[in-house]
């Protein structure tokens, strides 16, 4: 059984020279298993249970071989239905999560999501140095997704961020989720990523929340 026990040894542990990788693949545990047959003691063949056991063990090996080459086809499958997908949203007006705004010259929705029933709130709205451009104010607004409208006057085309506070009956505050809501003008791709291009802001692929036609009411 030398020729067995040096052929194991070659694929199990691997002298720091050899370049194999420690662990045993489908096709080196067939060798093996080949090997063992051929090389066996006709007067002390291999026990059967063992034998089978051996079978078992090389099923199951070569399912999880091909599990996995399955789900990498899945993923890479995933990853060009992404990329497609996002392709199609340009031209579409798309909501994310995000206090982020893109200012280009004309009035813009302010989108937010409100966890509860409000009767005050507002939205104060800074520039990329933080400092404070607008405070809009609202009442009386219902659970879900709302929105204020900015004109924009007096400010310069860029990127700009808001914080919503709302207060319900009781006086207590509520929990608001910023939304950014823009046009898709294109898409862009790093790794297996993508993202959704609004103007100057990129928006991972897997976050758009909704997306709206242009010509939707």
């Amino acid at each position: 059984m030398d020729y067995i026990e040096a052929l194991s040894s070659s694929y199990i542990y691997p002298t720091s020279n050899d370049k194999q990788n420690d662990e045993v693949g489908k096709d080196e545990f067939l060798k093996m298993l080949i090997a063992q047959l051929q090389y066996q003691d006709p007067l002390n063949p291999l026990d059967g249970t063992d034998f089978t056991a051996q079978l078992a063990q090389f099923s199951s090996l070569e399912q999880l071989t091909d599990m996995n080459t399955n789900l990498e086809n899945l993923y890479k499958n995933q990853v060009i239905s992404n990329r497609v997908s996002a392709v199609n949203l340009i031209g579409k007006e798309i909501t994310t999560l995000g206090n982020t705004i893109q200012v280009e010259g004309a009035p813009v929705t302010i989108s937010y999501n409100l966890t509860e029933d409000v009767t005050t709130g507002s939205v104060n709205i800074y520039g990329l140095d933080g400092g404070l451009v607008k405070t809009i104010t609202f009442n009386n607004q219902e659970a879900g997704k709302n929105s204020v409208e900015w004109d924009c006057q007096g400010v310069a085309d860029g990127v700009y961020t808001y914080e919503v506070t709302a207060q319900n009956s009781e006086g207590d505050t509520v929990t608001v989720d910023a939304l950014f809501t823009g046009q898709a003008t294109g898409v862009s791709f790093s790794g297996e990523t993508s993202y959704v291009l609004v103007g100057d802001i990129k928006i991972p692929f897997d976050n758009v929340l909704y997306v709206k036609n242009n010509e939707d009411n």
